[in-house]
């Protein structure tokens, strides 16, 4: 195995929490580790909706605050909350600075549309849907002139290294099918979600919980890792990963229909289309179950405009034979967002000493369990460079000897079947059965395999969704009990999910 020293930050993931967590380093040097070359492999360029922001005249932070807790059904950290919309605007403004291309009115404001479950229009969008894809051109752009950055991709993270006090003293990673070591006073996981852990995802297919099942190996409290949410029209063409229809499509005035072309969405939710997400995702779901269908109606709202407002939603939707403009679009709830991760202060620090956490793989508590609409890519700028300041001053201290904590590889064939298992027992409608059932499919793959990265996130959500028998926000057990007259956020290690714990979790 061959060994690196680097003395500065080193950071893991090049999506937007990664990128902003490098470029607010500065002056102190960053290494940027990615298993995929630049904008390829991460969830932030695929993000269509945009960056939700108090940008317009008459909206205010304090607003954006209320609808993000209000979303959150409870679990919201209202402090964390303040700061994501206090801060939000100067990092969207940021971004426009560094190059990208918000839509923008002829006076030069930014032009911002309605999502559900926001009070009033504040996202700001590029060309429809391809907010994601611009805004990482130009983060990456700036990366890749700035001084004080080095990118190595092809890095893909197989452990930490970690001394004997606790504290993280930098990764293992593999490349070009070796391992190397790479020690480093201050690492940042900035890794992604888990929606490859599912079989009906929006998001790349490789981000399969990876670094966070690693912190949580390496004793790491995780924080709500049983809300996942589910987007709820990605289109249903029989594509791994499955490609989305935009919310801001909904926003626009499209409307969801079953297959004799009735709308239903009224009969589940007062706001009906532009409903919280959760509960559009379940009423989608129960429409395909009752054998009804469910289809998304733009043909009013866009119709001829499609190529030029949704470019990547129409794009999708004609490679599978689809013609939005005069067809109604065939979706499905698709795991899309995972409001859990390992737990972190405003400042991204964790509780191992020496590791800090950004974007998907993090949870601040800004999103409690429904995340609002187009919030995340505002989270991974705004903590993502909170991280990296605050890593930078980091100081190391006296050299000591770590020990590799390396996961086990996950062969396709098994990653297929916990995939399986989890859009079927942990997906948008869940029981106790299932998540037991769930639980004994994840015991029999860590003895076929051992306890790897990926076994580890499942267990994670699946044994803290059983032990929350209540519904709420993007967890709906369909076995409910009444909700907690006091929400709770879940905060766990990994330790305490053992076999007899999820077992006693369940009678």
């Amino acid at each position: 195995m061959s060994r690196l020293a680097f003395d500065g930050v080193l950071i893991v993931g090049a999506g937007l929490a990664g990128l902003s967590a490098a470029l607010a380093a500065a002056p102190r040097k960053a290494l940027v580790l990615t298993g995929a070359p630049l904008s390829e492999g991460c969830s932030s360029a695929w993000a269509q909706g945009g960056m939700a922001a108090a940008l317009s005249e008459g909206d205010t932070a304090a607003q954006h605050a209320e609808d993000t807790i209000a979303a959150g059904a409870g679990l919201v950290d209202p402090g964390m909350a303040r700061l994501l919309t206090e801060e939000g605007p100067a990092a969207v403004r940021a971004l426009a600075e560094l190059g990208a291309p918000f839509d923008q009115t002829a006076d030069g404001a930014f032009v911002q549309s309605l999502e559900a479950a926001h009070s009033r229009a504040r996202v700001a969008r590029v060309n429809g849907d391809q907010a994601g894809a611009a805004i990482m051109r130009a983060v990456i752009a700036a990366v890749l002139t700035a001084p004080h950055i080095e990118v190595r991709s092809g890095h893909h993270l197989r452990g930490l290294l970690q001394d004997a006090g606790g504290r993280v003293r930098g990764v293992v990673c593999e490349q070009a099918g070796g391992l190397i070591e790479i020690a480093a006073p201050v690492t940042i996981l900035a890794t992604g979600g888990i929606g490859g852990l599912y079989a009906v995802t929006t998001t790349p297919a490789g981000l399969k919980g990876e670094g966070l099942g690693l912190a949580a190996l390496a004793g790491a409290v995780i924080a709500d890792p049983e809300f996942v949410q589910f987007h709820p029209t990605a289109i249903d063409i029989d594509h791994d990963p499955a490609p989305l229809a935009t919310e801001a499509l909904r926003g626009e005035g499209a409307v969801l229909v079953n297959a004799d072309g009735t709308r239903f969405m009224a009969a589940y939710h007062r706001d009906a289309e532009l409903a919280p997400r959760d509960v559009v995702a379940r009423a989608i779901h129960a429409e395909r179950e009752a054998g009804r269908g469910a289809f998304l109606d733009a043909r009013e709202a866009v119709g001829p405009n499609f190529p030029g407002e949704f470019p990547a939603v129409f794009a999708a939707c004609m490679a599978a034979g689809v013609d939005p403009r005069i067809q109604p679009i065939p979706v499905a709830p698709a795991s899309h967002y995972h409001m859990g991760g390992i737990a972190t202060d405003a400042d991204g620090a964790t509780s191992l000493p020496g590791l800090y956490a950004a974007g998907e793989c993090a949870s601040t508590g800004v999103h409690g369990a429904n995340r609002l609409a187009s919030n995340s890519l505002l989270e991974a700028a705004v903590f993502g460079a909170r991280a990296g300041r605050a890593a930078a001053a980091v100081s190391d201290p006296a050299p000591a000897r770590s020990v590799r904590l390396v996961s086990p590889t996950l062969p396709h064939e098994a990653v297929q079947r916990l995939r399986r298992a989890m859009s079927r027992d942990a997906g948008v409608v869940r029981s106790a059965d299932g998540l037991l059932c769930l639980l004994d499919e994840i015991e029999a793959l860590e003895r076929e395999h051992g306890r790897t990265a990926e076994l580890a996130a499942a267990r994670l959500v699946a044994a803290s969704a059983l032990a929350r028998a209540e519904s709420r926000g993007g967890h709906f057990r369909a076995d409910a009990l009444p909700t907690y007259a006091e929400p709770r956020r879940t905060f766990v290690c990994l330790r305490d999910l053992l076999p007899a714990a999820w077992k006693h979790a369940a009678e």
